[in-house]
């Protein structure tokens, strides 16, 4: 059995990235990507925004070209599921019988969708929403328009996607647990501008609600039930309640696991010589001191590169600011920071009635999160958000909502 191997488990972007940054670093050793989808490797954001509106294609979406696993000897395989490993071996089984040596071990195995028991879910037309497959059977659903679509969701994909079916001309009305739409990840404030842009929008909302049953007839969704008895017409019906890390391969070799596979800085688990990235693992961060678990793609892009290196013996930390996006009809936003140290009202440089504008959360005086929302990329809101939070330099609340401080004058002289 080949012990020379570097195996990776899971197709997504920290399992691609990680295969990059092995090759880029130079090794020469073989390198085994285990990709359980039969796609090649994809870059997960575009689902639910551009690619779901059509407004980009099959091409924006894989991590590398496909021609570039064999060109760079990256043994990719496509349909492969890992059954189990064997830490006192350094060995894995494979689902087709196969076992294969490691000497490193990278778990990027991702996350999965939560499902809740619901009667009705198997019906037609109910679908949760996760994978490139997901969002290719969702926009061929919503692209005609004219469609009743009932969202179960107040999460960004829920918000995300809701955006999509109502862009499409379609009837959307979205079912959330919290009092105001992504209430628990930026506050009842800026959540509150968000339903009120759905709203402008078309997107009912009724909050907070759950579904009690989805009802069908000839085995294709027509309706959901609302916890209250009110019915909802419904030709689809998608759930976006949150995903849950896949962590079940860990889970029985052994692995130390806390809200996913938890690791240290450099992405190393418990077990000598194996190491985890993307959704599933939850990283002890060098700026908190506290492990966080981001499900969001640039964890993944900086993990994949991290655990590349340290599975070569380099020094590698993942310490980089938690980063991402959202596009819901005229609003782009990006949002730097520790969602975990999100409390409390924001202080808004900005208009929200206008749509531009810059929320900056705080803690001991020191900004932690930042959020920029349709304001012009050329100050460099995010770069400066970032430096801000790594700086670690107190900052008062009237500058950082002064419109008169230029944005690079709240950083420290160098």
């Amino acid at each position: 059995m080949a012990s020379g191997n570097f195996v990776i488990v899971g197709g997504g972007l920290a399992g691609a990235t990680a295969a990059r940054t092995l090759r880029a670093e130079g090794h020469g050793g073989p390198v085994i990507l285990l990709a359980e989808e039969r796609h090649h490797p994809y870059l997960r954001p575009p689902l639910s925004k551009e690619y779901l509106l059509a407004k980009a294609e099959d091409d924006a979406l894989p991590v590398v070209p496909a021609s570039w696993y064999a060109e760079n000897g990256v043994d990719l395989r496509l349909g492969a599921t890992v059954t189990g490993i064997d830490q006192a071996a350094r060995s894995m089984s494979l689902r087709d019988g196969q076992r294969l040596g490691y000497a490193a071990l990278l778990l990027a195995t991702g996350a999965r969708p939560r499902r809740i028991p619901l009667p009705g879910a198997d019906l037609e037309g109910v679908s949760t929403f996760r994978t490139v497959d997901d969002s290719r059977r969702l926009r061929a659903g919503l692209a005609g328009g004219g469609r009743n679509v009932v969202m179960i969701g107040s999460g960004w994909i829920g918000m995300e996607v809701a955006a999509a079916a109502s862009a499409y001309g379609n009837s959307v009305t979205l079912l959330g647990l919290e009092e105001v739409p992504l209430g628990a990840a930026i506050g009842p404030e800026l959540g509150g501008f968000f339903r009120s842009l759905h709203e402008a929008n078309g997107v009912r909302f009724r909050l907070p609600a759950s579904a009690a049953g989805i009802r069908g007839q000839s085995g294709r969704v027509t309706g959901v039930v609302t916890d209250a008895g009110e019915v909802l017409p419904a030709d689809l019906v998608i759930i976006a309640v949150g995903v849950v890390p896949e962590v079940s391969l860990a889970e029985a070799a052994g692995i130390a696991l806390q809200n996913g596979i938890l690791t240290d800085a450099s992405l190393r688990t418990s077990a000598p010589r194996i190491y985890a990235a993307g959704d599933v693992a939850n990283a002890l961060h060098p700026f908190t001191g506290e492990h966080h678990r981001s499900e969001h793609w640039s964890n993944a892009l900086n993990g994949g590169k991290v655990a590349a290196r340290a599975m070569l013996g380099l020094d590698a930390a993942l310490d980089t600011v938690p980063y991402f996006y959202t596009d819901q009809f005229d609003v782009s936003m990006e949002f730097s920071g520790f969602p975990t140290l999100v409390s409390g009202p924001p202080t808004i440089r900005g208009s929200l009635e206008a749509k531009k504008f810059l929320a900056f959360w705080q803690r001991d005086g020191r900004v932690t999160a930042g959020m920029s929302v349709n304001w012009p990329r050329s100050a460099k809101p995010q770069k400066i958000i970032k430096q801000l939070i790594s700086a670690k330099t107190a900052v008062g609340p009237d500058v950082l909502a002064d419109p008169g401080v230029p944005l690079d004058r709240l950083l420290p002289e160098a």
